[in-house]
């Protein structure tokens, strides 16, 4: 369980945002002049040198999301420069892609910065250059909306690039480029001209995901524990029935993949953040009411972010898995801090990233409706493993390795992370999504510690 550190602060953990991005800078700049994009994407270090490996390319966006990110964090002008031009030179392909559910992660990054910078008046941006940028992220919500499987009782989700039978947890945080094309004011446009609400689709796929994907110890099975996620849920298509859970990067489908927790945390607590904003009148053209809807999310948020706290070490560095089988042989391992370098089974740090960032805004938003006492702790917890992160052994600090946030898996069941010689396990590597996570993570800190406009996807 989480040591949560009750008197830690944003503004306690200045110091540290700036060591982040210190390294990130440099890390940022080696891999921009040594990267051939003939080579694909960027996606994970072996020796400390990033490599492809694909199932798709839904790493870009977060390759140059974080010079965008750097830009927000340091002003500095030339890491905005990489952005754009990347963005512009690169990222058209992911804007029209029907093959993928991972528009969020790849045109949010970069696209989405971009828009939010220039609304927040960061940047001397066009108004051609503003109309692109909404452009991109219109047509991008709605052909991530278009990738549809219908289910009965008005339910229905994104399918993954696995299949039309296929909902994936991850696709939680994808759902903000629907989030913004609807704030964009944009439709999904169907046959014979009918107009589908972005909006009802966001709340039908993460309705049908809190469904299915996530466990509320009601009895669904014999491993249903509070907030425990299955990484993918499988339908029959011809009559919508649901089968099954499975997992393509978790240890099995009745255990927790812990990237896969940490995606449907961050992805509840930002959406409720967003839905907030949004008017009544808008649920109830899909006969939906908001506060029903904030309630159900609430829950979502509130079960994985303590089931979070409860099977992650003292430190807030998970393991890969909580049913991984090696940590049979690490005896009390929850009750003290990870340790990377074990003999047994991995740890990830791109979860950590992603789910501090999820406490921390689960926490802000409890803090400011009405629940302080548990705002507080949520806040706390996330803030806690922060530290964890942004200090060694997993802050990349040596200037040879290109990654930086250490100890990070991709897929253990096939095999594809890289294991020093002399180690048992992978570790010491570094994943593009964790470092672009970490930057974000850092970012959100820093602006709380520095009083400047909260950070959120959509401010734009």
């Amino acid at each position: 369980m989480i040591r949560i550190d009750s008197k830690i602060t944003p503004t306690s953990l200045l110091s540290a945002t700036d060591q982040l991005f210190t390294l990130s800078a440099r890390k940022i700049s080696r891999l921009e002049k040594t990267w051939n994009p003939a080579k694909g994407t960027p996606v994970f270090t072996v020796a400390g040198r990033y490599t492809s490996r694909g199932w798709t390319e839904w790493t870009q966006g977060f390759q140059f999301g974080s010079a965008i990110l750097q830009f927000d964090a340091t002003d500095d002008a030339a890491m905005l420069e990489i952005g754009r031009r990347t963005t512009v030179e690169h990222m058209a392909s992911h804007v029209s892609h029907v093959g993928v559910h991972d528009h969020g992660f790849n045109n949010v990054s970069t696209y989405g910065n971009l828009l939010r910078l220039a609304r927040e008046g960061r940047t001397e941006a066009s108004e051609w250059e503003i109309a692109f940028h909404e452009l991109a992220l219109k047509v991008s919500g709605a052909i991530q909306a278009a990738r549809w499987t219908d289910l009965p009782d008005g339910l229905g989700y994104i399918r993954s690039f696995n299949g039309p039978h296929s909902l994936f947890a991850d696709t939680m945080r994808s759902l903000r480029s629907l989030a913004l094309a609807h704030q964009l004011g944009h439709a999904l446009m169907g046959e014979r001209d009918r107009k589908i609400s972005l909006l009802h689709r966001l709340v039908q796929h993460a309705d049908t995901n809190a469904a299915y994907n996530v466990y509320f110890g009601k009895g669904r099975d014999a491993y249903d524990i509070r907030g425990r996620v299955a990484h993918e849920s499988v339908f029959n298509v011809t009559d919508g029935s649901y089968r099954c859970p499975s997992s393509q990067q978790g240890y099995s489908p009745f255990s927790t993949w812990t990237r896969g927790l940490a995606w449907v945390l961050l992805g509840y607590a930002e959406e409720l953040e967003f839905l907030e904003t949004r008017d009544e009148a808008e649920f109830a053209t899909f006969d939906a009411r908001k506060r029903a809807v904030l309630r159900r999310y609430l829950e979502v948020a509130r079960a994985t972010a303590d089931f979070y706290l409860a099977y992650t070490p003292t430190c807030g560095v998970p393991y890969w898995d909580t049913g991984a089988p090696g940590l049979a042989h690490l005896g009390d391992y929850l009750d003290r801090p990870a340790d990377p370098y074990n003999d047994h089974e991995p740890v990830d740090s791109s979860a950590a990233a992603i789910a501090a960032q999820g406490l921390i805004r689960l926490g802000t938003y409890l803090a400011g409706h009405g629940d302080a006492p548990a705002g507080k702790r949520y806040l706390a917890a996330g803030l806690t493993a922060s530290r964890t992160l942004f200090s060694e052994p997993y802050l990349s600090t040596d200037p040879k390795h290109q990654g930086l946030l250490l100890h990070a898996v991709y897929h253990r069941p096939n095999g594809w992370d890289h294991i020093p010689k002399g180690r048992k396990i992978p570790c010491g590597e570094s994943c593009m999504w964790g470092d672009y996570h970490a930057r974000e993570l850092a970012l959100l800190i820093r602006r709380m510690a520095k009083r400047e406009p909260y950070y959120t996807f959509f401010a734009v």
